[in-house]
């Protein structure tokens, strides 16, 4: 019962987490200030795909929970090993800047790579 709610909360927060990125787009555009219509459609994608990509690994480690059960180690270990590549460009990238959720970020994720993990193998 542990793996699943293990499981389950790290997709949760996996889910906030790529919410929390989509809702605020339009004004970290706007921060970029007057900048061309092309890389404000860049950035847009950017910023909504990493979102994106992070709901999709929750969806992926809820739906692997509740229709195969937490055994399929292999698949959550590839999941948590995803996360941790968003981690490391994180630290290498947005981390740097001032703003506080850029510092957020690697945190929140290593915290639900590591609860999956958990969930994963216990």
């Amino acid at each position: 019962m542990l793996d699943y709610i293990l499981l389950l909360g790290g997709a949760l927060m996996m889910a906030f987490w790529g919410v929390a990125h989509i809702f605020p787009t339009r004004n970290v555009v706007k921060g970029f200030g007057d900048i061309s219509r092309d890389n404000k459609y860049i950035i847009t994608m950017e910023w909504v795909v990493e979102g994106l990509s992070f709901i999709f690994i929750a969806v992926l480690v809820a739906s692997m929970t509740l229709f195969n059960g937490p055994d399929e180690k292999g698949s959550y270990i590839v999941s948590v090993s995803g996360i941790m590549v968003f981690v490391v460009w994180t630290l290498l990238t947005g981390a740097r800047v001032k703003m506080l959720p850029f510092k957020l970020c690697p945190v929140i994720l290593t915290i639900a790579a590591v609860v999956i993990f958990f969930g994963a193998i216990i």
